[in-house]
């Protein structure tokens, strides 16, 4: 058996080896990072440690004052099992009570889980926020540099869920990437029937539908009748008539592009099975989470809802005949049940979100909405606010912040279904799109739709949908107040006309 190699040890400040590198890099001034003190700040984590990650490496850094004299201050370590315990080991021996590390694609997520068991506060930093930092051209210099800055307080730790909310976003990833795969050999498949021009979309609405799947299936097994494949068709097939299915089905049905039919029907098959397994475990994880807390108490009472519009949890608004989230991708076991017994409240209820919507919403932001102080500073963190880009007193951009977040993506492509129904977030929508632009207009419902979701789970209150005519009628009166205050400003008055009897 192999024993795990010990860790090296790199050059430091403490160090009395020689550095690979003659170069060392500086900050200004000429003094060397890990040995420039920050003047006038407090010192607040006085056992803090940081860690450069990396795909092979991972070098970790320790105060001076928590390794006896002479010994490094920084070393380094393989990402194995038994030599990343022996990285815990050792900040446990230098009496290590929280960590700062850089969020490197995913290498950090074995070492933080192991962290976090040992008992360390363990702080993911964004590398945007310090990789500007001027100085740091080397792994050793890198993590000397976050556990300084961790030291005086000066790294914001990004959202970590909890473990429980780890594991369904896991699964709800999944999931997102079987229906993506799906997704692939559905599309190969109609190009394969376009190739033999058997032209099978343009007379059935989806070719994955009971009827475009018998004809397929069938054309697999040998058939090339059009005849025969025209009695396939389900009897409330509206779309074509008996005679276009005919004319749509005489193609050229070549062998190579049979064969490559069949084996995407296949494989289409195969994920298909895969994401009915994915909706089992999802449904056995969901179960394992705690019930819902106790409704806490609203420290700003609800406003009264316009017109006495009554609460109605189960609404669903229509969009083109279709309601809003249905799809063939949706979960394929009922979560309804055991979503709301864990949320304390009917998410569905909410205009424009259904069971699959809700599902990977809480696999990305989990319950505890405790971690962001107000819904201001959630929709900040999602990038759904304006930006504050300001110098000189002049507002040089309020373009929101980027960001990388699939709960914000998720929630701008629920606010383009609801721009399309009839709603008061719907309304809201297209006022807005037509005073700011479609872009402008997601954005904005999309930060609605984020405050309610963040209200609901915070307080558990149930969603009441704003009458639409009470709605209009409140939007009304506010144009006619900014009119009225643009013509006080030209020293014009408003006068409403009398309708004729």
């Amino acid at each position: 058996m192999k024993k795990p190699r010990s860790p090296r040890t790199a050059p430091s400040s403490t160090s009395t080896s020689t550095p690979r590198r003659k170069a060392r890099p500086r900050r200004s001034g000429g003094v060397p990072v890990e040995a420039q003190v920050l003047e006038g700040l407090q010192q607040i984590n006085l056992l803090a440690a940081g860690i450069d990650i990396g795909s092979a490496e991972n070098y970790i850094a320790v105060p001076a004052h928590t390794v006896k004299a002479g010994e490094p201050t920084v070393r380094c370590f393989g990402v194995s099992s038994p030599e990343q315990d022996a990285a815990v080991e050792w900040l446990r021996a230098c009496r290590i009570t929280t960590v700062a590390m850089e969020a490197t694609g995913i290498y950090w997520i074995t070492l933080y889980d192991k962290l976090e068991a040992a008992g360390m506060k363990v702080v993911l930093v964004d590398p945007h926020s310090v990789r500007a930092m001027p100085g740091r051209k080397s792994d050793v210099l890198d993590c000397q540099w976050l556990q300084q800055l961790h030291t005086y307080g000066l790294l914001r730790g990004a959202f970590r869920p909890d473990e429980p909310t780890r594991r369904l976003r896991t699964l709800t990833r999944q999931r997102a990437e079987l229906v993506a795969a799906s997704a692939s050999h559905q599309q190969q498949m109609q190009k394969a029937l376009i190739q033999m021009n058997v032209q099978l979309h343009r007379v059935v609405s989806d070719i994955d539908g009971d009827t475009g799947l018998r004809i397929i299936e069938a054309i697999v097994a040998g058939e090339r009748d059009p005849q025969v494949l025209v009695r396939l068709r389900d009897p409330r097939l509206r779309k074509s008539t008996v005679a276009e299915m005919e004319a749509a089905l005489q193609g050229h049905y070549r062998e190579e592009l049979v064969f490559v039919l069949t084996q995407n029907l296949e494989s289409w098959r195969f994920y298909r099975r895969q994401l009915e397994a994915c909706d089992q475990h999802i449904l056995r994880t969901l179960e394992t989470f705690p019930l819902a807390r106790p409704k806490p108490v609203s420290p700003t009472p609800p406003k009264p809802v316009p017109a006495a519009a009554p609460a109605q949890p189960g609404r669903t608004y229509v969009l083109k005949g279709k309601a809003l989230g249905r799809g063939k991708n949706a979960p394929t076991v009922d979560l309804v049940g055991v979503l709301q017994r864990i949320c304390g409240v009917n998410l569905m209820a909410v205009t424009g979100l259904n069971v699959l919507s809700v599902l990977m919403l809480l696999g990305e932001i989990g319950l505890d909405m405790s971690c962001w102080r107000s819904a201001k500073a959630f929709c900040s963190w999602l990038g759904l606010c304006p930006g504050t880009k300001i110098s000189g007193g002049k507002v040089l951009s309020r373009r929101s912040r980027r960001v990388v977040n699939r709960a914000a993506v998720l929630f701008r492509v629920v606010a383009v279904a609801v721009g399309r129904s009839d709603s008061w977030l719907g309304r809201f929508h297209r006022r807005k799109k037509a005073h700011l632009g479609a872009p402008k207009a997601v954005t904005a419902t999309a930060r609605k739709l984020a405050c309610i979701v963040y209200h609901l789970l915070k307080y558990q209150d149930e969603f009441v949908p704003i009458n639409e005519a009470a709605y209009e009628a409140k939007a009304q009166a506010q144009r006619l107040e900014r009119l009225r205050r643009e013509a006080k400003k030209l020293g014009l008055e408003l006068v409403q006309l009398q309708k004729a009897a």
